[in-house]
C-alpha cells in the first residue's frame, strides 16, 4: 500500500468523523449560545446552567440522526472490507 492511498484513506476517516460528529456539534453549539445570551439578559452566572439543556439536545439529535450517522460508519467500514486484500499488499 503506498503512502498516498494510506494518506487518501486517513483523509476519508477524517471526513466521516467531521460528518458524523457535525449534527451533535451544532445542536451543542446552538444551545450553549442560546442558553448564554439568557444568561447575560438575566444576570444569571450558573456555569452548569447549560449542562442539561446540552445533554439533551445531543441526545434528541442522536435519535433523529442516528441512523444516518450508523450508515455512514457502515458504508466506510464496508469498503474497508471489500478492499481489504488491496491494503495488505
Amino acid at each position: 500500500m503506498s503512502e498516498q492511498a494510506v494518506l487518501d484513506l486517513f483523509n476519508e476517516v477524517i471526513w466521516i468523523i467531521i460528518k458524523s460528529s457535525a449534527p451533535m456539534l451544532a445542536v451543542s453549539l446552538i444551545i450553549g449560545l442560546v442558553i448564554s445570551i439568557f444568561q447575560t439578559v438575566t444576570s444569571i452566572q450558573e456555569q452548569t446552567l447549560t449542562f442539561v439543556p446540552k445533554l439533551l439536545g445531543i441526545f434528541i439529535t442522536m435519535m433523529l440522526c442516528g441512523s444516518w450517522i450508523l450508515n455512514n460508519i457502515t458504508d466506510f467500514i464496508n469498503e474497508l472490507w471489500t478492499n481489504f486484500s488491496m491494503y495488505i499488499r
